[in-house]
C-alpha cells in the first residue's frame, strides 16, 4: 500500500516525521530552575502539523519541587499531588513504583491531527522525547484517556501502552526509565514505524510481531559484516602485538574478552581466531546462512553480535550507510531474537580446545 497524499500534499509517511524541540530562558532568570517545560513542534517532510510539550521536573534542582510543579498547574499539578508530598518528597508509594527515581518527566500535550493520529506515531514521537531528555534515573508520567484537560490524552495513552507503562494512582501511567521493559518497547515501536512506512498507515501494528518467522534480513546482515569486520581488524592487529604471550585477568583488547582458558593459546590459535572473523564476514557477503559450526565460530557470532548492537547504538551514520538501499523489515537490527535464535541451545559458549 503506497502511502497517499494529505489535504495539504505532504505523504502519509511516518519517516517524513520529525520533531523540533524548544525551550527558552533568559540567562538572569532562575524562574527554569527545577522545572523546564520543552515545545516541539512536529513536522512532516519539512511542513509543521502537530506539536508535543514536556516537562523535566529536576527534583536535584529544585528547593521544593511540588511548589513548583503545582504553581505550574494543570496535569503537572496534578502529577505533583500524587507523587510529592508537600515538602518536596517523592511519596513512599511513588518510591516503591520506580526502581532509581531522581527526577521526572510528565508529558501532557499531543496535538496529532488526522491522518497521522496512529498509536505506533504517537509512541515513537514519546520515546523520542525520552530518549532526548532523561536517563535512566527518571520516572516518565503520561496521563490516561480520561484525562479531559489534557489534549491528545488518548493517543498518549496508548503510546505509553506500547511503551511499557505501568499503572498508578488516580490517571496516571509511568514509564521507569531504569527498566529493560521500556527499552525494548522502543525498538518494537521503531520496527512497527518502519512497518507503517513500507506499508501503509492501515498496516495492523498490533499483529505485525507476531505471526511472521525471524529472519535474518539484509540490514542486520550488513550491520553483522560491519561488526566482524571490525572484529577481523582488530583480531589481526593483536595476533602481531601478541604473539605467544599469556593473557591474564588484567590484559585488555578482543582476546581478552573470551573465556579465560582461552588466554594461555598461542599465535596459530589467535590466527585461525582471526580468520574465523573473515570467513563469517565472507558468508555474509556471499549470501550465505549463518549456521555456527564449532566453538571458534560460536564465539566470533557472539562477538558479532556484541559488536553490532554498540555499532548500532553507537554510530548511527554509519549504520545509515551500510543498508543504504537495502529494504526495510520488522526484524532489523533485532540482536536478542538474533541471539537466541543463532543460538537456540546455546547458554554460554564454551572454552575454546
Amino acid at each position: 500500500m503506497a502511502p497517499h497524499p494529505t489535504a495539504t500534499g505532504t505523504r502519509v509517511d511516518p519517516a517524513l516525521l520529525s520533531l523540533e524541540l524548544r525551550h527558552q530562558t533568559r540567562l538572569t532568570d532562575r524562574s527554569g530552575d527545577g522545572l523546564q517545560v520543552w515545545s516541539a513542534r512536529i513536522d512532516a517532510n519539512g511542513q509543521p502539523i502537530g506539536t508535543m510539550r514536556a516537562a523535566r521536573c529536576l527534583y536535584w534542582r529544585s528547593g521544593n519541587l511540588y511548589d513548583r510543579m503545582t504553581d505550574e498547574g494543570g496535569f503537572i499539578r496534578h502529577v505533583a499531588t500524587q507523587v510529592l508530598t508537600p515538602d518536596g518528597q517523592f511519596n513512599s508509594e511513588f518510591e516503591a513504583a520506580v526502581e532509581m527515581l531522581n527526577s521526572l518527566l510528565v508529558i501532557d500535550h499531543l496535538d496529532l491531527p488526522a491522518p497521522w493520529q496512529h498509536p505506533v506515531v504517537a509512541a515513537a514521537l514519546v520515546a523520542a522525547l525520552i530518549d532526548r531528555f532523561t536517563d535512566n534515573h527518571y520516572a516518565v508520567v503520561l496521563p490516561t484517556d480520561d484525562t479531559a484537560t489534557v489534549t491528545g490524552a488518548t493517543l498518549l495513552h496508548q503510546a505509553a501502552e506500547l511503551l511499557a507503562a505501568d499503572e498508578y494512582e488516580d490517571g496516571l501511567l509511568v514509564i521507569d526509565t531504569c527498566m529493560a521493559a521500556p527499552e525494548k518497547g522502543a525498538a518494537q515501536v521503531r520496527q512497527r514505524l518502519q512497518d507503517l512506512s513500507q506499508h501503509g498507515m492501515d498496516y495492523p501494528y498490533d499483529e505485525a510481531d507476531e505471526d511472521d518467522l525471524w529472519e535474518l534480513t539484509p540490514r542486520t546482515r550488513a550491520v553483522l559484516r560491519l561488526a566482524l569486520e571490525d572484529l577481523s581488524q582488530a583480531a589481526w592487529a593483536e595476533v602481531t602485538a601478541l604473539g605467544d604471550e599469556q593473557l591474564t585477568h588484567k590484559s585488555a583488547g578482543l582476546f581478552a574478552s573470551l573465556p579465560k582458558l582461552t588466554f594461555g593459546q598461542n599465535s596459530g590459535w589467535r590466527r585461525q581466531m582471526a580468520r574465523t572473523f573473515d570467513d563469517l564476514a565472507g558468508d555474509l557477503t556471499a549470501g550465505r546462512d549463518l549456521e555456527p559450526g564449532c566453538t571458534g565460530e560460536e564465539m566470533a557470532l557472539h562477538l558479532a553480535i556484541s559488536r553490532a548492537r554498540e555499532i548500532a547504538t553507537d554510530r548511527p551514520r554509519l549504520v545509515t550507510d551500510a543498508v543504504q538501499g537495502l529494504p526495510a523489515h520488522r526484524h532489523d537490527l533485532d540482536w536478542e531474537a538474533c541471539s537466541d535464535l543463532l543460538f537456540q541451545d546455546f547458554t554460554d559458549y564454551p572454552v575454546a580446545a
